[in-house]
C-alpha cells in the first residue's frame, strides 16, 4: 500500500532541515596551547652583567683620574715652579683673553713690564739662592698691590708683567712708579752685606682697538726707556755691616 504524498512530503521537509542545522554550527575552534613559561636568566648572563658594570666603572674612575693629571699638567705649563705665579705662556694666555673681553664689552686696563735692576750682580756675588729670595721678595710686593681681578706674571729671568684692569693712563703710570719705589726699598742681608735692588716699570694702555702682542712690545719698549733714565742711580749696593 503507498504512502499518501502528503505524509512523503513531511518528511523530506524535515531531513531538509535536519541538514541545514548541522551546516550552519560552528566549527569547532581549536584548543589554546599552554603558553610558555617566562625564560629564566642563566646565571652566567648575570656574572657577564655584572663584569662589565665594573668594567665601566673602573674605566670611569680611570678616565677621571686621567682628565685630572692632565688639568694638573697643563697648569703646571702655565706656573713659574719658583714663584708660583704664570709663567710667560700662562701671562700671555691671560692677557690674550683679556684683550678680547675688552674687545667685546669696550673695557679697558693697563699693562705694565718690570724689570728688576742689576739682579745679576746679586746672583754673581752671593749665589742663584740669593737671587730667588730677591725675586720672591719683589713677586710679594707686586702681589700685595694689585687686585684679585690682576694678573702678576714672569716672562723670564727678572723680568715681569702686570695685567689691570680699569685704569687710565695717569693711574697706571702712578702705579708702576709705586712699584719701583717699593721694589727700591727692599733691603736684603747676604753674608753679611746689605744688599738693595731697584725695578724699572714701562706702561701699555690696553683697549678695544689692542693687540696683545704689541701691547707687550709696548710696554717692554717703555720699560727699556724708563732704565735708561734710572742708569745713574745706583740699584744694588753692597756695604760690609
Amino acid at each position: 500500500m503507498k504512502k499518501p504524498k502528503r505524509a512523503r512530503a513531511a518528511k523530506a521537509k524535515a531531513a531538509r532541515k535536519t541538514s541545514a542545522g548541522r551546516s550552519k554550527a560552528a566549527p569547532k575552534r581549536p584548543a589554546k596551547r599552554p603558553a610558555k613559561p617566562p625564560r629564566r636568566a642563566a646565571a652566567g648572563d648575570d656574572g657577564a652583567k655584572e663584569t662589565l658594570r665594573a668594567t665601566i666603572r673602573d674605566l670611569r674612575t680611570k678616565l677621571k683620574e686621567a682628565q685630572r693629571r692632565v688639568a694638573e699638567l697643563e697648569a703646571a705649563a702655565d706656573t713659574d715652579f719658583l714663584l708660583e705665579i704664570p709663567n710667560r705662556r700662562g701671562f700671555e694666555r691671560e692677557l690674550a683673553r683679556a684683550v678680547a673681553y675688552m674687545k667685546r664689552y669696550r673695557a679697558s686696563g693697563a699693562l705694565i713690564v718690570l724689570d728688576v735692576d742689576r739682579l745679576k750682580p746679586i746672583n754673581d756675588s752671593f749665589g742663584h739662592a740669593a737671587g730667588d729670595e730677591v725675586l720672591k721678595a719683589i713677586v710679594a710686593i707686586l702681589t700685595r698691590q694689585v687686585r684679585a681681578s690682576d694678573v702678576v706674571g714672569r716672562l723670564g729671568g727678572d723680568e715681569f708683567a702686570l695685567l689691570l684692569w680699569n685704569l687710565s693712563e695717569t693711574d697706571a703710570k702712578a702705579k708702576a712708579a709705586a712699584f719701583e719705589q717699593a721694589i727700591d726699598e727692599l733691603s736684603f742681608v747676604f753674608r753679611g752685606q746689605h744688599v738693595s735692588a731697584g725695578a724699572s716699570a714701562g706702561v701699555a694702555l690696553l683697549g678695544a682697538q689692542s693687540d696683545a702682542g704689541r701691547a707687550l712690545e709696548e710696554a717692554d719698549a717703555a720699560m727699556y726707556v724708563r732704565k735708561a733714565h734710572r742708569r745713574h742711580e745706583p740699584r744694588i749696593s753692597l756695604v760690609s755691616s
